[in-house]
């Protein structure tokens, strides 16, 4: 091989993207697993960006569905590859989901899925101290409980993944739920979550905006005023605890659409929405390499 087509292979090889395999979350098997089973098995994929783009920046990613099913596509992949594109490394969740789990499986997936990126951020490139986590519609509710209810790792356990901290430090909301309180709440993913009569602590416990603290991260949120499925009074609530909380956030409410756009990339308006979520990345430093 000459010395010029070394050169491109090289370079090609560099700006190759990871191969993405999803990893179990616990190989071991999941804590309250009920088999064996794909869907007894909680995974992470990888999509890792090219290296010369590479920020440091890394996001977990939790699809939406109801927490009933998971829309791993336009919640999952196109978001992993969005990301990839700006240099963040990004890590698609596939939970546990109702009717096989609920609560507290999909809690304990997504602290662990941030654990594992912290755990492994040598291996993964990546900042430990700049993992981020994003969520669509149930996804949401899980990602802001994940940024409402962490700890700081437990030092003495004998696994080093759950010696990580499961707290993001940055959120990204995209027409979350946020609730679990009757009135603005989606009770398909309450049912799916918390079964159709849960104990009222319990309520509680998920109401997330209820649970917001100066430690809370930074969040960014996006919604429609016409979404009927998740009312956007979830992202404003949200909002507005953050904003008692003192901590900085950002909200974007485009007057039309449906819910479960996604990256909405085929509509003129809401397409606009992503351009928003980059310029926020860039205030917050996670377009630049650590």
């Amino acid at each position: 091989m000459n010395a010029g087509l070394l050169a491109v292979t090289l370079a090609l090889l560099t700006a190759q993207p990871a191969e993405r395999k999803p990893e179990l979350l616990w190989p071991n098997g999941a804590p309250g697993a009920k088999g064996t089973e794909p869907a007894d098995r909680p995974t992470l994929t990888p999509y890792l960006p090219a290296a010369d783009k590479a920020t440091g920046a890394a996001v977990v990613i939790c699809p939406g569905g109801g927490y009933g099913h998971l829309a791993d596509d336009h919640e999952g992949r196109q978001p992993a590859e969005w990301l990839n594109q700006r240099g963040i490394a990004a890590f698609v969740l596939r939970y546990r989901i109702a009717p096989r789990y609920n609560h507290p499986a999909p809690l304990q997936d997504a602290q662990r899925a941030v654990r594992m990126v912290r755990a492994g951020a040598k291996e993964y490139h990546v900042d430990p101290t700049r993992i981020g986590i994003w969520g669509f519609s149930a996804g949401g509710h899980l990602a802001s409980s994940a940024g409402t209810h962490f700890d700081d790792g437990k030092a003495d356990a004998e696994d080093v993944i759950e010696r990580a901290s499961c707290r993001p430090d940055f959120m990204i909301l995209c027409y979350p739920v946020i609730t679990m309180s009757e009135a603005y709440t989606h009770k398909g993913s309450r049912n799916n979550l918390l079964g159709k009569l849960p104990d009222a602590e319990l309520v509680e416990y998920y109401c997330n905006e209820k649970r917001v603290t100066p430690r809370t991260p930074p969040t960014f949120l996006f919604h429609t005023g016409t979404d009927t499925a998740v009312v956007p009074e979830n992202s404003v609530m949200f909002y507005q605890a953050l904003r008692k909380a003192n901590v900085p956030a950002e909200l974007h409410i485009y007057e039309k659409g449906p819910h479960g756009v996604g990256l909405a990339q085929k509509d003129a308006v809401l397409s606009s929405w992503p351009d928003r979520l980059a310029a926020w990345l860039g205030v917050r430093g996670l377009l630049k390499k650590s």
